[in-house]
């Protein structure tokens, strides 16, 4: 029933997928093409990841190899360096860029860096308002068989997708001052001559586009949903 009262949310679901599928498809390319390049110093991941904490001072997190393809994530709860086997082993520049870019995470949570602490008190908020708002927001347009809906109700669905979209929002400064502090150090300590150092910054640019499009997505649907919302109160 929900595709042929509103046609548009498929639309625009069907149009943010191909282009998420399309910049995850390219970053996966540039992973593997850079993965095939080593990197001059020789360094692993590992080497490169543990290098760049001591250097900012940082003797507390961990760095450990955990299991998937571009798994790489910094955990603040038990402060560890997670990177995926094709990273934490890896002697190529894609794994120094993402070794470099989750170090640039644990750098961030070291100096309390203000967008990283908002992201992480957000976290359990918006946890739980995506597994919540779909259901809310369908019963309030009635999809899920309570008559008509409600408007008190759709709206309650509404700001409880805002909290997912704020978060999003929110990650963009997150990841991209991440990669920055990472590529700024690998300059700055030698790890990358000129020519790896650009090809770094191409790689993680990929990866920090994959949040653009999540954000753009999530800020596309939101508005879709004020607009119905609007469009109910007009009726």
């Amino acid at each position: 029933m929900f595709f042929f009262y509103y046609p548009g949310y498929w639309l625009l679901a069907g149009v943010m997928l191909l282009v998420g599928l399309m910049v995850s498809g390219r970053l996966k390319s540039k992973f593997r093409e850079y993965s095939e390049v080593p990197l001059s110093t020789g360094m692993s991941g590992k080497d490169v990841a543990e290098k760049m904490l001591r250097d900012n001072g940082i003797y507390d997190v961990q760095v450990i190899s955990a299991q998937g393809f571009l798994s790489d994530h910094y955990n603040p709860a038990d402060k560890t360096v997670n990177l995926s086997p094709d990273v934490y082993e890896g002697r190529s520049i894609a794994s120094a860029a993402v070794a470099a870019h989750e170090c640039g995470h644990a750098v961030q949570h070291a100096t309390a860096y203000s967008m990283l602490n908002l992201r992480s008190a957000l976290v359990p908020v918006m946890q739980v308002s995506t597994t919540l708002s779909q259901w809310v927001i369908l019963a309030g347009l009635g999809i899920l068989g309570f008559g008509h809906g409600s408007q008190a109700v759709l709206l309650i669905g509404i700001v409880l997708f805002s909290v997912s979209t704020i978060f999003s929002i929110i990650t963009l400064p997150v990841e991209y001052d991440a990669s920055a502090r990472g590529l700024k150090w690998m300059e700055m300590s030698g790890i990358t001559t000129s020519t790896e150092h650009d090809k770094a910054a191409d790689a993680l640019k990929w990866a920090a586009r994959t949040y653009v499009v999540a954000a753009i997505s999530s800020i596309a649907t939101l508005l879709y949903y004020i607009l119905i919302f609007l469009g109910r109160n007009r009726d």
